[in-house]
């Protein structure tokens, strides 16, 4: 498979769980909007709540990293970076990039690690549910290591276009985002849901 290929397959992985992962998270808010009202009028409680939204969460924010860092949403701080000519800010994109994939690589490895003891002591939860914690871990480190393979193109992919002399693309795709791109995306989402309204009202 070629990287490219590779890339775009990783791409379109991370926009698929990006969006489980929201599906995920209303779930959980249906569990608990139904569990408050159960509790406040029937007096009645759904057992492990509360240990189902911790395992969402963590699942679901796994799953989202890769995502986001599609998004170039993860926080960097570019105080200075953004004040630097292009050719010294591409071989610092780089550097940020290449340490995000190690990063990757570090909570993979620690998770992995973590879901190999569980299996080999198998493991519950000491809940009510009494979950077996491969389970949830098991999704936990698909997610990290969706965000590892990712990160891991896109270093590769920025180091390429470094020794390529592609300063400008290297810095279009892999600058932090401006606060006019952020403006931007916003602009071009309120057009499309605008846009989108008289369309549904036409078509009911």
């Amino acid at each position: 498979m070629k990287a490219n290929d590779a890339y775009r397959a990783a791409n379109g992985l991370a926009h698929g769980t990006a969006l489980m992962a929201g599906y995920a998270a209303l779930f959980l808010a249906g569990l608990i909007t139904f569990e408050v009202i159960a509790r406040k009028f029937f007096n009645f409680s759904i057992q492990g709540a509360n240990e189902i939204g911790g395992y969402v969460l963590a699942i679901g924010v796994a799953f989202s990293f890769a995502y986001a860092l599609l998004q170039r949403a993860h926080t960097r701080v570019d105080v200075l970076l953004a004040k630097l000519p292009a050719a010294l800010r591409a071989p610092l994109n780089v550097i940020a990039s290449v340490l995000l994939a190690g990063f990757a690589g570090f909570m993979l490895w620690r998770g992995a690690d973590t879901l190999l003891v569980t299996l080999e002591f198998q493991s519950h939860a000491s809940t009510p549910l009494q979950t077996p914690l491969w389970i949830p871990q098991s999704l936990w480190v698909a997610g990290l290591a969706v965000f590892a393979l990712l990160a891991t193109l896109l270093a590769l992919r920025a180091i390429y276009l470094l020794l390529g002399g592609n300063v400008a693309q290297l810095n279009t795709e892999f600058d932090p985002r401006s606060a006019d791109e952020e403006l931007d995306e916003a602009r071009h989402d309120y057009v499309d849901a605008a846009t989108d309204v008289p369309q549904r009202s036409h078509h009911a």
